[in-house]
């Protein structure tokens, strides 16, 4: 890999405590949600992944529909992420669920925009065969 860029977050406190990027850009408290029996009030790292995801695999179809020459300006990305315990052992997983609505492409060209966009996106990229991610696509 060449790199071109790097983030630099720390963490303080895990799941209750607080995630800062060392440019001062992102500064959150962070606090386990109620649904695995903490307090809520905060963000949690599945929130911040559904986040970050999301906004790349968007930048990866913008980029794919604009070297195809189609506008895809109307699309939106949004990612769920699931916390689960592991079926094949100790500790947890994660899943995504990956739903794009390209709603003024045609179903096949949009389709194939996703495709090339997953192949693209590093985060789609660092999941690969690592955790499941499902992918659904809107056009109507």
């Amino acid at each position: 890999m060449t790199t071109l860029y790097t983030a630099v977050a720390t963490a303080e406190g895990g799941r209750d405590g607080k995630v800062a990027t060392d440019d001062g850009q992102l500064a959150v408290r962070v606090a386990t949600p109620p649904e695995l029996g903490g307090p809520g009030g905060g963000t949690n790292p599945e929130q911040l992944f559904a986040a970050g995801y999301s906004a790349c695999f968007h930048s990866a179809l913008m980029l794919v529909a604009r070297r195809a020459k189609v506008d895809a300006s109307d699309s939106t990305v949004t990612a769920r992420v699931s916390l689960g315990r592991r079926h094949d052992g100790p500790g947890f997983a994660l899943g995504v669920h990956l739903l794009v609505t390209i709603r003024s492409l045609p179903e096949e060209t949009a389709r194939e925009l996703m495709e090339r966009a997953d192949k693209v996106c590093p985060y789609s990229n660092a999941v690969r065969g690592n955790i499941e991610v499902t992918k659904e696509l809107v056009t109507a």
